[in-house]
């Protein structure tokens, strides 16, 4: 690009999903010149379908922070299936039951985590949700060229241009590629991994099918003891195995849905699931290896073809440059175990937005102005990768996994109270620092990144894990050294289900609320003590004030 040729954008966002519609509509909201292009149109399907809570909580504080109402819709189950329409599904809880091969399945290797006080999120059904969004966009200013496939990027000291496959060309201050596994910026800049850093393999299957039978049905007439205080049906179930699972997502698990689908995930470590057969083949062969998942599926039909990738995993040397950055799964991808890409795609955008607003105004794209957007992006891939590796790694062992689900739920939910309590101050006051003090932090991209504690604990768990995955360490010896870490760490909250490893259903009662706030007071590790008490005031009078509203 000539660099005496002023750009006619002030950005290019490659790809019109959520990552790249969010990004484009909070830019354009705030007065930037945004073109966004896909090689693709809407509507068309997409992965990433369950609503974390923490998903929930960066989304609402997205649509918050950059006043954009339409990213809110996203976070509740209520506010989708009202504003947009019933073909979404709720999703109250994590649901995990650990299977072994030829066995039913054993009622006291399951665990199942709640979301607590906070409101329930919806399964996105992604044709929909992401449609939605894209109008959003477009609604606020965007330019948007759907069927448009990238021939080639370039960058100057002026800006980026973007060369089209049909000879057309366009100009911007700044790119950002949202696009995925082929993004067109780490082609041109020859940025992908050669072997990807990641220790976590797997290879992953996806499609939607109908006449799914229910999880509950499959395991009634179970003790009382054994039966989760949420039904499996409303929400995400993961049916883990050695080197594997196959995770459920019902859309029409609540009255007012209208969509029968169900979406499955079928994730699997080609070292011990070698990928010899098709997908259908594969999906076939490992449901028929454990009795309750062959009654479940057996009558299933199939609504959409299957996407199958060979190695999952890749990785970039570099996320940000100067006037381009790559998120999303443009910068990489690891596992969809634990449906964190939704959330970690908010935590970007929130990190970018503000800088590249800033940078419109003073004309400094510089990639040192966004070094810790890429330090982020960079580190919650690898933690992932950390999580996702020593997760499949207790599979095996059902009193490793009971501690790894600890860790991982715990850690989850204190870094969603973090960006809570950054929220409801911003929410008091309006200022923005409070959003921005929650990057400096030591471990960008961490669960708890501001913890040494936690870290600390964290990574005692990926040790272990990795050597009882080598044959090092017994799992058992593992799971007991985790456990008491648990137990004894007075960052992890008591009564609410996770320090207690007996407790396989962790699930916030107001009563058990009540209790921990009690301890919280007396017993806890400071910081743990502000986030319980803090975001507990929070929710209550939330609910408390959207009651009356509704009055």
């Amino acid at each position: 690009m000539s660099s005496d040729r002023a750009p006619a954008h002030d950005i290019i966002i490659l790809g019109s999903g959520l990552a790249g519609s969010m990004l484009g509509a909070i830019l354009a909201r705030r007065g930037a010149d945004v073109l966004i292009l896909d090689s693709r149109s809407h509507p068309r399907p997409a992965s990433g379908e369950s609503v974390s809570p923490r998903a929930a909580v960066a989304l609402r504080a997205l649509s918050i922070r950059y006043d954009v109402p339409e990213i809110k819709v996203l976070t509740t189950y209520e506010n989708a299936s009202r504003i947009i329409n019933s073909s979404f599904g709720v999703r109250r809880h994590f649901g995990f039951l650990l299977h072994e091969d030829g066995q039913r399945q054993n009622p006291g290797r399951l665990n199942q985590a709640s979301n607590g006080p906070l409101d329930d999120p919806p399964h996105l059904f992604r044709q929909d949700s992401d449609s939605y969004l894209f109008t959003a966009a477009i609604q606020y200013g965007c330019t948007a060229r759907q069927n448009y496939r990238v021939a080639s990027v370039e960058t100057d000291g002026a800006g980026v241009t973007v060369h089209g496959v049909d000879g057309s060309t366009h100009q911007a201050r700044y790119l950002v590629d949202t696009t995925g596994r082929d993004a067109p910026t780490a082609k041109a800049f020859g940025l992908r991994e050669e072997t990807p850093r990641f220790r976590h393999h797997s290879r992953v299957l996806t499609t939607h099918l109908l006449d799914v039978k229910s999880t509950d049905a499959i395991h009634a007439g179970r003790r009382p003891a054994d039966v989760p205080p949420i039904p499996w049906d409303q929400g995400t179930v993961y049916n883990l195995f050695e080197g594997g699972f196959l995770g459920v997502v019902p859309f029409g698990n609540h009255p007012r849905s209208r969509n029968r689908r169900t979406s499955v995930t079928l994730s699997l470590d080609p070292r011990r699931h070698p990928a010899e057969d098709s997908p259908a083949e594969a999906f076939t062969a490992l449901t028929h290896r454990f009795p309750d998942l062959a009654r479940q599926f057996e009558d299933a039909l199939l609504v959409r073809e299957w996407e199958a990738t060979e190695r999952a995993q890749y990785g970039s040397t570099q996320v940000v440059g100067d006037r381009w950055c790559m998120i999303a799964d443009s910068a990489g991808f690891v596992d969809p175990l634990f449906a964190r890409d939704l959330s970690n795609n908010a935590e970007v955008i929130n990190a970018l937005a503000w800088r590249l607003l800033l940078a419109f105004k003073d004309d400094d794209f510089s990639a040192d102005r966004f070094d810790h957007v890429g330090r982020l992006q960079q580190g919650l891939l690898d933690y992932d990768d950390q999580l996702v590796d020593s997760a499949y790694s207790s599979f095996g062992s059902y009193p490793l996994w009971n501690a790894v689900f600890r860790i991982w739920a715990w850690g989850s939910g204190a870094g969603t109270f973090r960006l809570q309590e950054s929220m409801a101050r911003f929410l008091q006051d309006g200022r923005d620092a409070h959003f921005r003090e929650l990057e400096d932090v030591p471990y960008p991209g961490f669960l708890w990144p501001d913890h040494d504690g936690f870290k600390k604990l964290f990574d005692e768990m990926v040790t272990h894990c990795r050597s009882s995955a080598e044959g090092l360490t017994h799992p058992d010896d593992a799971a007991r050294d985790l456990i008491t870490a648990i137990s004894s760490a007075d960052f992890f909250p008591r009564h609410l289900g996770f320090a207690e490893p007996q407790n396989r259903f962790v699930h916030a009662t107001p009563k058990a609320i009540v209790k921990s706030l009690r301890w919280a007071v007396k017993d806890a590790d400071p910081e743990l003590k502000r986030l319980l008490i803090g975001n507990m005031k929070h929710v209550v009078g939330s609910k408390i004030g959207a009651k009356l509203g509704r009055k």
